[in-house]
């Protein structure tokens, strides 16, 4: 566990020392502590720039569904994307972790045929390589195995990890939605006290897109922008068209193309949480609709009001 250390002295005033004997304190830091932006990089444009230029670069090759995978198929992509979130949300790891180990894990499939009972050990790995990159402390592979029911071990997780790294070209820092996310809030003109609430809906949209295979060939950028204004949207906060273009100017973004992605986001969220309430009723039929609402869910997805 990360912690500095204190030097702290104590008086001997027997032997009249001056400075005294110094006793070396470790204080431990709160683990989940979180950087903060830093705005000589959030206010230079030519870090959204060079974002903008750089981002198309770690898009999967193809639409491997239809190309390379033949034992794949997307409800199982699903699955597991939804396993790998939950697994994220439980371990509080940083936002940006599950959309970058989706990333890997659409690059990797994107050129190498892997069998369906693979799959969950590739999540497990994309997801160790995306901690060791975003996480002060990473994910283990214990306990990613744990997360398994130990159906991988750790040896196995380890030796798949050089096997992706290989097949990734060891090129790991791929731009994902969130590096847009700031960059797109400093630019919108709304009150600073309710940014904090569209950062965190724009990020549960963004999640939901990491679990939907249609987004995988999106420009980040484009998800990042849909997803605040779809933010902004079901928030009502929003002033019509001239909100929607001033983002997809932010971005670069087609104005067209833009209002046609926010709304299948938007579409996404209502599919989810009509899954979730199936879901739960059917484990639950003694409870009511706004019973079933009141429970949590890993992408907080009912503190959205679309």
């Amino acid at each position: 566990m990360p912690g500095h250390f204190i030097l702290r002295p104590h008086r001997l005033e027997k032997e009249g020392d001056l400075f005294g004997n110094m006793e070396l304190l470790c204080c431990e830091v709160d683990p989940m502590r979180r950087a903060l932006p830093d705005p000589n990089l959030l206010y230079d444009d030519r870090v959204l720039h060079n974002l903008l230029t750089i981002e198309e670069r770690y898009l999967p090759q193809c639409s491997y569904f239809k190309c390379v995978q033949k034992d794949i198929q997307p409800f199982m992509r699903r699955m597991v994307a939804t396993w790998m979130l939950e697994v994220c949300e439980e371990q509080k790891c940083e936002e940006e972790v599950f959309p970058l180990a989706m990333n890997y894990l659409d690059r990797f499939l994107a050129v190498v045929p892997t069998r369906k009972c693979h799959l969950q050990l590739l999540g497990a790995v994309c997801m160790f390589l995306a901690s060791k990159l975003k996480e002060t402390i990473p994910l283990t592979a214990e306990k990613l195995c744990i997360y398994t029911d130990n159906s991988i071990k750790p040896q196995e997780l380890l030796e798949w990890e050089l096997v992706v790294l290989g097949k990734l070209k060891w090129n790991l820092a791929a731009v994902t939605p969130h590096d847009f996310i700031e960059h797109i809030l400093r630019k919108v003109p709304l009150p600073k006290d309710k940014l904090l609430l569209i950062r965190k809906h724009a990020q549960t949209f963004i999640a939901l897109c990491a679990t939907d295979f249609n987004f995988a060939m999106y420009p980040p950028s484009m998800i990042a922008t849909g997803s605040v204004g779809a933010a902004i949207c079901g928030l009502q906060l929003d002033d019509g068209d001239s909100l929607t273009d001033l983002l997809a100017k932010i971005t670069n973004t087609d104005v067209d193309c833009l209002k046609a992605c926010q709304e299948q986001i938007e579409a996404v969220l209502v599919n989810s949480l009509q899954q979730v309430r199936q879901q739960q009723q059917q484990s639950n039929p003694s409870k009511t609709v706004d019973e079933l609402d009141q429970a949590s869910t890993p992408t907080d997805v009912r503190d959205i009001n679309l």
